[in-house]
């Protein structure tokens, strides 16, 4: 069956569909030994012996994916021009080629997935499945009934409306308090701007929960390999098969 070369680079856990297609224009996929730098050659790789840098797909990575309880200050790229930390730092002694599902912002802590599965991540990340992403957030500012059902409801941002989403005020202070909130959007500093919207700095955010899977067990800046059974529940939520 034919499938557009970067798709099948992303399948094999070579990269994630976009850096798969910075492979190819940068000439450093072969197909039966010729460089091709078309973005859209369409290819069974079944028929043909494809290659990054030399290596050839039959000889893929075995799919792995990690769970990391990532720190403040460190960024969520495999790589940073302005030389910070990055998630990747953790994963020193795994001979593999990971890529964060999605991004945490370099303040925000807590829950990332890692993985060389491009699939996998595709299916996590396609906003047609929804999937939770649950935050603890300290804030300042006032904590109301009203703005817990206002964050609920949806808040209009400058790019629209946010898709409703579940709130718990689990602690008021004189000062702010502390929030959950579950979302399954991924915009950018989206749980930052929407409390922003009701009159809440936050000054501390945490991710606790991604996909149904928790913190529970790994303390900040380790990691823990999922289990197969976990594998399972996440392509069931990707809407794939493991």
């Amino acid at each position: 069956m034919e499938e557009r070369l970067q798709k099948i680079l992303s399948h094999a856990g070579i990269a994630s569909r976009r850096k798969a297609e910075e492979l190819i224009l940068a000439g450093r996929v072969t197909v039966d030994g010729a460089v091709v730098q078309e973005l859209g050659v369409k290819l069974d790789p079944a028929c043909h012996t494809i290659a990054v840098d030399g290596r050839s797909l039959s000889g893929a990575e075995e799919h792995r994916t990690f769970l990391l309880n990532k720190p403040r200050g460190c960024v969520s790229t495999a790589h940073d021009d302005r030389g910070r930390r990055t998630v990747l730092d953790f994963f020193r002694d795994i001979p593999l080629r990971l890529y964060p599902v999605g991004r945490l912002d370099a303040d925000t802590e807590g829950l990332l997935l890692l993985t060389n599965d491009g699939a996998l991540t595709q299916g996590l990340l396609h906003p047609r499945f929804e999937v939770d992403k649950t935050y603890w957030a300290k804030v300042t500012g006032e904590l109301t009934e009203e703005k817990r059902r206002y964050l609920e409801e949806g808040v209009l941002l400058e790019d629209g409306r946010t898709a409703p989403a579940r709130a718990r005020i689990l602690e008021r202070t004189p000062r702010g308090g502390l929030v959950e909130l579950t979302i399954h959007e991924g915009r950018n500093r989206q749980v930052r701007r929407m409390l922003a919207a009701v009159g809440c700095h936050v000054t501390r955010l945490e991710r606790i929960a991604f996909a149904g899977l928790t913190l529970a067990g790994v303390d900040r800046g380790t990691y823990r390999e999922l289990t197969a059974e976990e594998l399972v529940g996440l392509w069931r939520i990707a809407g794939g098969k493991a």
